[in-house]
């Protein structure tokens, strides 16, 4: 990480234009696959994670890297089950900037256990969560709306 700050702070609502954009990546999106149908939309992002934003499930976070947004983070729950979500800018991928965002993710947020879910071949995803101490218990299957195809998903649980 080369002496670079990593800090996350509670997302606001300017801070979702800049996030939207870097979902827009190409390679980013194939790689997470599990987006919503509409995840070029603006306007159904901006509507979307402004609502999230009061969530009282939803524990979202930007991450900043020498106080510039380098991407996002999130805690939110799914059928009574604790789930963890980020999202980082290319730009910063390979500098351990995910892994040290979710550390500090998991200070913040001590709901165990927690789960995350990652595409079969995304591998820097899976080593993000292994690093993190999360588990890999299981696999499912479910349409990927980037691929527009059915994709493996590994599930990983930190207890």
């Amino acid at each position: 990480m080369q002496n670079r700050q990593v800090q996350l702070r509670q997302t606001q609502t300017a801070d979702l234009e800049y996030l939207f954009q870097l979902q827009q990546d190409k390679e980013a999106t194939y790689l997470a696959a599990f987006t919503p149908p509409d995840h070029s939309s603006k306007e159904a992002y901006l509507e979307k994670f402004t609502r999230f934003l009061q969530g009282p499930t939803i524990h979202m976070l930007t991450i900043l890297v020498d106080e510039g947004i380098a991407g996002s983070i999130a805690k939110f729950e799914i059928h009574g089950d604790a789930e963890i979500t980020y999202w980082i800018g290319r730009s910063f991928w390979g500098e351990g900037i995910a892994t040290a965002a979710l550390k500090e993710l998991l200070v913040i947020e001590s709901t165990r256990p927690i789960f995350g879910r990652v595409a079969f071949d995304n591998i820097g995803s899976q080593k993000v969560l292994e690093k993190c101490g999360f588990l890999k218990i299981g696999t499912d299957k479910g349409f990927a709306n980037a691929r527009q195809t059915e994709v493996e998903e590994f599930i990983y649980k930190l207890s």
